[in-house]
């Protein structure tokens, strides 16, 4: 194991000299311009223009910084040979700098081209700044106007052995390495081939190493070289301690010994987290320690040890797992959905039982019971409610623009058309009463054309209601994203919540009008008085909708619908069975009491 350890750190330092070694110097012939591409200077007012043209090195690439032929490329430096068709007229600076710091971070090599450009011609004092890479390095002092440099530097130490080893290399050795073999030839002059290609002689064996004067020999300077000496001991002895058995605490270790994955020790304190959380360091530990924590609602992580969360679009939502974002569900009162079979249900019963009850009551239209309290305004009143019940279908279904428009106004002038009729109903009772005492006309004044004509009139109102709401703010739909975080939710916005509101406040006027004298006219003698009925069904009514503006305000998503579709078959079903259900079982299973007699007798309970 000490042989691998010594050859890996052989192998970094050699990698470092091959690399200086490959930067050739001697013939750069040209002076070119200097950029500050990676020498940086404070405050400078310098203004330079190179004379003349030359050829970009092969292989450059754009953002690569020449100078005087040598260019970085990628992990190495590679030296290009120009041929300049002119020569470069001498540079022309206009003004002068008055920095007096240069802060150069950049390679020995590099650093090298500048410091002899600048060493041509007398160079001004400045205070120099620089990187490990040269601050450190020998070579620096034969350049005066250097001196008093500072920068940064790895410590330097030395390597037991390692001197010893190096010195001790045969041409063997060296043929047997690539990097070896280039830095042998090029330290000796000559070639380990026995044809050389260049004009080098073939080496013969007698050349001396330990008396080679070069970077190679020098192991004083050891700083990176060092690190990486340090770095490999210390996981050595981690996989030496991990898997060699201890016996009589002296490990012992089978030299072809294969590790296997999980007997690889690992130099972290905390397990990678897995997407879907974030790392949170844990305090006063290394930075390798950390917390897994989940992401918050409504963010994902998608990679493993992710610093941060990402929240999602505002129509996604994470999954389970809160690595990937999904699109949130979308949510409405559908004809699929239980309550929307349950209300669609009831709506088309209540319209039968409409067209039922309408059927009945034109069969016996000649009846006593059907024609008392004008049978037009019953049948226009049956129309109304079948409507009613019909309208409430609109609510359910994905919203549209021309269903939310339909369903509030469809809604709103279906029961006026009610109330109307309701109302119209009770002021006939209250005049059919007047008008049986002596020297009374009332009757003339309300006849069946202004019966009409009230109709008409309260309806026509609401009309116009729903024609200036649908005219300067119509329902339009949304997507309700604040409600519920994970779904959303499609739904009618009210346009203008003044339109709505009128429209609800319409129909309660009308509706209390109409209740206040059904109960005026709920003790008039009649053996069937519609006033009680009527006073019975307007209190269901009434009753219905002033608790269902409560509940619609406090209702979330589509329950919001389910309670107005609710409202309106509640205070229909209310209508239906308490002004038609007396009069149809009469018809149907009281025939005796269909009688003209019957129906004037005041005093007979």
């Amino acid at each position: 194991m000490d042989d691998l350890v010594t050859g890996l750190v052989l192998a970094v330092c050699l990698f470092h000299l091959n690399t200086a070694l490959a930067v050739c110097l001697d013939d750069l012939s040209q002076r070119t311009m200097l950029t500050g591409a990676k020498v940086g200077t404070v405050e400078s007012s310098v203004n330079c223009k190179l004379q003349g043209s030359t050829r970009p090195p092969a292989f450059s690439k754009d953002g690569d910084f020449i100078i005087g032929g040598a260019f970085s490329l990628h992990s190495y430096t590679q030296t290009a040979y120009n041929n300049y068709t002119n020569m470069p007229a001498p540079v022309k600076c206009k003004g002068r700098s008055t920095a007096v710091v240069v802060v150069a971070f950049a390679s020995f090599g590099d650093m090298k081209i500048l410091l002899e450009e600048l060493s041509r011609e007398p160079f001004p004092p400045r205070q120099w700044i620089g990187s490990e890479s040269w601050v450190t390095s020998t070579e620096l002092t034969q350049y005066s106007f250097c001196a008093g440099a500072i920068g940064f530097g790895i410590q330097k130490s030395e390597i037991p052995g390692l001197r010893d080893f190096l010195l001790n290399l045969s041409p063997t050795q060296v043929s047997a390495s690539p990097v070896l073999t280039e830095f042998w030839e090029d330290a000796f002059n000559c070639s380990l081939k026995k044809t050389p290609v260049t004009e080098k002689k073939v080496c013969d064996g007698n050349e001396d190493i330990q008396n080679l004067q070069s970077e190679y020999t020098d192991t004083s300077q050891l700083r990176i070289a060092n690190m990486v000496y340090k770095a490999v001991y210390a996981i050595a002895h981690a996989i030496h301690n991990a898997v060699c058995q201890k016996t009589n605490a002296i490990a012992k270790c089978d030299k072809l010994i294969k590790l296997k994955s999980n007997r690889v020790p690992v130099s972290v304190c905390t397990k990678s987290c897995p997407p879907g959380t974030r790392k949170m360091l844990q305090k006063g530990k290394p930075i390798c320690c950390y917390d897994c924590i989940a992401c918050p609602e409504g963010e994902i992580s998608n990679i493993t040890d992710s610093a941060d969360c990402l929240p999602c679009h505002k129509e996604f939502w994470p999954n389970a797992k809160r690595d990937t974002c999904i699109p949130k569900t979308v949510e409405f009162l559908s004809f699929q959905d239980i309550l929307g079979i349950i209300l669609a249900t009831l709506s088309i019963l209540g319209a039968l039982l409409g067209i039922i009850t309408a059927a009945v009551f034109f069969y016996h239209r000649t009846s006593p019971i059907v024609r008392a309290n004008n049978s037009e305004l019953s049948f226009l009143l049956l129309i109304s409610l079948t409507l009613c019940f019909l309208c409430s279908l609109t609510f359910i279904g994905a919203p549209s623009e021309w269903s939310c428009m339909l369903r509030h106004t469809a809604f709103g002038i279906t029961f006026v058309l009610c109330i109307s009729c309701v109302l119209g109903k009770t002021i006939v009772v209250l005049m059919a009463f007047k008008a049986t005492l002596p020297g009374s006309n009332v009757m003339k004044w309300f006849g069946p054309p202004q019966q009409r004509m009230t109709v008409v009139s309260f309806t026509f109102i609401q009309v116009l209601i729903c024609s200036f709401w649908l005219v300067f703010s119509p329902p339009f739909p949304i997507k309700n994203l604040t409600t519920y975080k994970e779904k959303i939710i499609l739904e009618c916005d009210l346009g203008s919540a003044v339109g709505f509101w009128a429209v609800l406040g319409y129909i309660g006027l009308l509706a209390a009008f109409c209740f206040v004298l059904a109960v005026l006219a709920r003790k008039l003698p009649d053996n069937f008085n519609e006033a009680k009925l009527i006073t019975f069904s307007m209190l269901i009514f009434c009753a219905v909708w002033i608790t269902f503006i409560p509940a619609y305000v406090s209702s979330p998503g589509k329950f919001t619908v389910v309670v107005e579709i609710f409202a309106i078959l509640a205070s229909s079903f209310g209508l239906i069975i308490f002004i038609f259900a007396p009069k149809c079982f009469i018809i149907l299973f009281k025939p005796e009491k269909n009688t003209k007699k019957y129906l004037m007798n005041k005093n007979q309970s």
